[in-house]
């Protein structure tokens, strides 16, 4: 490629052909086809049953579809196209929040899963109106509303530049034809369509990352020549033992921010729990969890090591210096159109693995939308019973009318260019407070529903005040982290080496140096963005029992057992044992007195 300029290179590596069309299009056409089917063609539930049918597959689900549906709905193509890149930037050490994940894995299993399973919701809030009061519910219901109204935008804007790249489709042509199939199948066939979906869209996902992996090992000289060339630039590393919450990963933040992160996104998140609440038993559920993680684990193996493969692949020539690619979340897809570029339909099975990915958040996020809807806006204030006809008419509208609002709001996702990362490091905002106001209900009896909504509303607005901060820090140069080396003297094209893009190396053999000497001053908003979640949720919970306390705390024996976790369940009950024996005995002696 001597004498080449990069913007020749990049149209060379544009080599997206029929083949892969045909392949992308045949994705989005049994999508489709699932959806008539579970819509029109398959036997229609029972009176009385088509709601649950629709938002919980009527509780019959089996354990895989579920546990592929929920690797699918949580790996979304940000987390496809973002891993990889993180490695590429910062190392491997944020691959040890592995052991976050698996710890989550055992404290859900034991503490949220069964409340949740045995009062057999539909909506995760039902519980904070039942537990609290109806403020509560109208509260967490709001906060997922808006929260996921600003994360579906960025979760389909990501896979259509992926898109983009490979094949230079404009994002907005692409990204309404793929999302009106999504709405499509998500409004005819709910629950059942959406899990059968994703299942298909896993299976692309876990393809196309092995397809990328193997070729792309192949093709710089094998595993060993990958694995040196990480050493080599310190992307492989032992974990970080150094106790400093403003490091932004640690074994520390990784392990103890992860749990509580994917606690959050996995234990009382609507979208995931749905997905487990449509499952006949608690065995079932506790099965699909463990399957989700075991997955989960193994595709962010497999993105991390694609992280590395790409370092391997241009370690001598970094792309995102001399503008190969033009955004970090490009990388994927450039190492995927110079690995597979030459073999017809393997870069059209990567752009479908990627939206697939997006696909299935998205029609996660407007399934969980619909019970949402349904039943903490509708239902509760509806003066008579809704009929059969009419839940179903809000269950479909609400699918088509957020589905159209998503698209429409891709093209202000797109405006905001640099504030990509603002919008996507809000959604922590409403986490945080989410899971504190969760944690109350199940883990402590004293609370109650005004402290809740007193410690979730101080624990909103520190989160709000601390991700803006954040975020205003990191555009000034404020907030800055080390980034691995890279390095641009073996290219063998022509380019212009202009400032790099924000956060991104430098045309160097080092990483770049900070500019000021001085060590910043520690500031609660230079943290590290995986403790947001941490802090949101233990400011929310001490706030509350403080007020609780204040204003007249709940009597524990008093309160419904079923309500909290299986070891408060035992403690209450034991507690109410002791008590009436103790009542028994005083009656007893008063008794004999008396006689």
């Amino acid at each position: 490629m001597a004498g080449l300029g990069v913007d020749d290179v990049k149209v060379s590596l544009q080599k997206f052909g029929l083949y892969d069309y045909v392949v992308f299009v045949l994705m989005l056409m049994s999508c489709a086809m699932i959806g008539i089917y579970f819509g029109f063609l398959k036997k229609k539930a029972k009176k009385g049953e088509a709601e649950a049918d629709y938002l919980v597959g009527n509780r019959q689900m089996k354990v895989i579809p579920i546990s592929l549906s929920l690797i699918a709905s949580f790996i979304s193509g940000i987390s496809l196209l973002g891993t990889p890149t993180e490695i590429y930037l910062y190392g491997v050490q944020y691959m040890y929040i592995i052991g976050g994940v698996i710890t989550m894995g055992f404290i859900m299993m034991y503490f949220y899963l069964p409340v949740f399973h045995n009062l057999k919701l539909t909506s995760t809030y039902q519980y904070l109106q039942t537990r609290f009061d109806r403020r509560m519910r109208l509260f967490g219901s709001i906060l997922f509303t808006l929260a996921t109204m600003a994360w579906l935008p960025i979760v389909i804007y990501v896979p259509a530049l992926a898109f983009n790249q490979v094949t230079g489709i404009n994002v907005h042509l692409i990204t309404p034809i793929v999302c009106v199939i999504c709405i499509f199948y998500t409004c005819v066939g709910g629950l059942k369509a959406v899990v059968w979906t994703d299942v298909i869209q896993t299976v692309l996902m876990f393809g196309a990352m092995v397809l990328i992996i193997v070729k792309g090992t192949l093709d710089v000289g094998g595993l060993s020549v990958v694995m040196e060339r990480a050493k080599a630039s310190g992307r492989i590393e032992g974990p970080d033992f150094r106790f400093d919450m403003t490091t932004r990963h640690n074994i520390y933040s990784c392990v103890i921010g992860g749990v509580i992160y994917w606690l959050k996104t996995n234990a009382v998140s609507q979208n995931m729990i749905q997905r487990y609440l449509s499952l006949p038993t608690l065995a079932a559920a506790k099965k699909a969890l463990w399957t989700f993680i075991f997955g989960t684990l193994v595709l962010l193996a497999l993105c991390c090591y694609s992280g590395l493969l790409i370092y391997a692949k241009y370690y001598d020539c970094d792309p995102l210096t001399t503008k190969l690619a033009n955004a970090k979340d490009q990388l994927l897809p450039l190492l995927v159109m110079d690995t597979l570029g030459d073999f017809p339909g393997l870069p059209g099975l990567f752009v479908a693995g990627v939206f697939s990915a997006a696909l299935s958040s998205l029609s996660t996020g407007l399934n969980s939308m619909s019970a949402v809807v349904l039943e903490d806006f509708f239902k509760p204030f509806s003066n008579r019973p809704l009929s059969e006809k009419q839940t179903s008419i809000i269950m479909r509208a609400v699918v088509a009318v957020f589905g159209s609002i998503c698209v429409a709001l891709v093209l202000i996702v797109e405006k905001l260019g640099s504030v990509l990362q603002l919008s996507m490091s809000l959604g922590s905002v409403s986490n945080g407070p989410l899971l504190g106001i969760f944690t109350l209900g199940v883990l402590i009896p004293w609370a109650n529903g005004t402290g809740a909504i007193v410690g979730g509303s101080v624990g909103l607005a520190v989160m709000i005040w601390v991700c803006l901060k954040a975020q205003i820090a990191l555009a000034t140069g404020e907030l800055a982290f080390e980034l691995k080396p890279v390095d641009t003297r073996g290219c063998s094209y022509h380019f212009i080496a202009t400032e790099p893009m924000s956060m991104l190396a430098i045309n160097a053999t080092t990483a770049p140096i900070e500019t000021t000497s001085a060590e910043p001053e520690f500031a609660l908003y230079h943290i590290s963005y995986l403790w947001y979640t941490t802090m949101g949720a233990l400011i929310t919970i001490i706030i509350a029992v403080i007020v609780s306390f204040i204003v007249g705390a709940n009597k524990p024996d008093e309160m419904n057992p079923n309500l909290f976790s299986p070891f408060i369940q035992r403690i209450l009950i034991r507690r109410r044992i002791a008590a009436r024996t103790q009542l028994e005995m005083v009656t007893g002696g008063i008794k004999e007195i008396i006689q």
